[in-house]
């Protein structure tokens, strides 16, 4: 069992000065994966306060000193990837081969982006008579999820950095053990003490002391619209800047030249990356209503043939929910959508067998018929399902696909490329793949409308991170120059 009894703030460990605990059980088993100290207001405050002392000499570092700090910080996290690997499958129960890949593997990545990144950015340019240059924001708050625990904290973390801010850290309650690796990677890394903090806790303690503190300039969250809301109006009481990366429906739509069954079968993999617990998943499947029963077929084939299991099993490709609570929301939903008239194509809330009774596992589950104007069309489930809905022409789609609260994400598949960009700017989210291309750590990161303001990822993060100043300059007259 991991136990972590103390935070990082000033560069040191430190224990709490009133600690509770933070208990890891595996979503798999329920078996206790470790417990971390949770801080408290009292901490928030000289987490704080020590990344305002050390803001100055860190912001006057040049570009090229804190990218070599942030590649070292990378350099650690990949001397302990198989351990981390092990942790998130444990924390987050992510099936072992897509966490190695996207739950260690992309952070690394990302880090070493961001430090690449950073020195390719022009700080100062003239703009007429005036010297405009770019500072940073100041103190940063980043407030991550437990979905992709490292993979969030690090683009928020590494941004900040990046643009020359100070960081206080507060990872999600759920799991907080592998954010102690990362503070970990900026003390071995030879970070300047207070630059980087680390402050685990509950939400209503930790993260309510982060966004309200005076000393805080920027808040950095991903989680829930709900909570989101909260942050925001929390946040706006001292006019702090804000970035939200909150909930998505994001909709694939299959025009009617696409390849039928690899772009539903990638639809259904997308659905039930991380068992469905992925802001962006395509959770919407739009055909056209001629290809509609065969595109349910090929989907709940799909659904069936995903092997559901032990996360540690190199076989398994759906792995467990993060709890018992997410566990009965998803089956509160399938049970919604059977009573809105939608039809069970395959899974359901029924239990699994074979798996540990302790574990929170959901089959995935794909309706078919379903009405666009239905709550299970509309609302974030967070979980393995999947809802195939027919259109007639394709503007029909397009106002299908935009017509929830969310814009987070979205596909587009057809033969024509040029086609599918045409019907792609006309969706409504902040990033749209096109005939299943792959994740761009380097491009902006966020959502529009309810999804969220605010990007992450690669010189988008670090921009997001700071703020404009414009020197007006005088210039020389002809008898001031004689």
């Amino acid at each position: 069992m991991l136990v972590r009894d103390q935070l990082f703030i000033g560069g040191r460990w430190v224990t709490p000065r009133a600690p509770q605990w933070l208990h890891v059980h595996s979503p798999h088993d329920g078996h206790l994966v470790g417990r971390a100290v949770a801080g408290d207001a009292s901490d928030v405050d000289a987490a704080v306060n020590s990344a305002i002392g050390a803001l100055d000499a860190w912001s006057d570092l040049t570009p090229d000193a804190r990218a070599k700090l942030l590649e070292r910080m990378a350099d650690y996290l990949e001397s302990q990837a198989p351990v981390l690997t092990k942790l998130i499958v444990d924390e987050v129960g992510t099936p072992i081969r897509a966490a190695q890949r996207i739950q260690v593997a992309l952070p690394i990545a990302n880090l070493r982006n961001h430090a690449t990144r950073l020195r390719k950015i022009t700080f100062t340019r003239r703009v007429g008579h005036s010297l405009v240059s770019r500072q940073p924001a100041g103190i940063v708050a980043a407030i991550t999820p437990w979905n992709y625990p490292l993979h969030q904290a690090v683009l928020k973390v590494a941004g900040a950095l990046a643009a020359g801010c100070g960081v206080v850290l507060k990872p999600s309650e759920l799991t907080p053990l592998n954010a102690f690796y990362l503070a970990d990677a900026a003390h071995a890394a030879g970070l300047p003490a207070g630059v980087f903090n680390l402050v685990t806790g509950s939400p209503a303690i930790v993260g309510t002391a982060l966004v309200s503190h005076a000393g805080v300039d920027r808040v950095s969250f991903t989680g829930s619209t709900e909570t989101g809301r909260l942050v925001a109006a929390t946040a706006a009481q001292s006019l702090k800047r804000v970035s939200l990366e909150l909930g998505g429906k994001s909709a694939a739509i299959l025009l009617d030249d696409a390849p039928l069954e690899k772009a539903v079968r990638s639809v259904v993999r997308s659905c039930n990356l991380n068992s469905g617990q992925t802001c962006t998943a395509l959770t919407r499947l739009l055909v056209p209503k001629g290809l509609v029963t065969e595109a349910q077929r090929i989907a709940a084939d799909c659904a069936q043939s995903l092997v559901v299991g032990d996360p540690h099993s190199e076989g398994s490709q759906v792995g467990p929910l993060i709890s018992r609570r997410q566990l009965d929301r998803v089956r509160t939903w399938i049970v919604r959508g059977e009573s809105e008239g939608a039809a069970l194509l395959a899974g359901g809330k029924e239990p699994l067998h074979g798996l540990p009774a302790a574990g929170h596992y959901v089959r995935p589950t794909v309706f078919g018929q379903v009405d666009s104007r239905a709550s299970i069309a509309r609302e974030e489930i967070f979980g393995p399902v999947l809802c195939v809905m027919s259109y007639g022409e394709v503007d029909d789609a397009i106002d299908i696909a935009n017509s929830t609260p969310y814009g987070l994400a979205g596909a587009v598949w057809s033969a024509d490329s040029d086609r599918a960009l045409a019907v792609a700017q006309r969706i409504r989210a902040g990033q749209v793949d096109i005939n299943g291309a792959a994740f761009n750590p380097e491009a902006p990161f966020g959502g529009f409308k309810q999804s969220g303001y605010g990007r992450e990822a690669g010189e988008f993060g670090i921009e997001d991170c700071l703020e404009y100043k414009s020197i007006q300059l005088a210039e020389p007259t002809a008898h001031s120059a004689a």
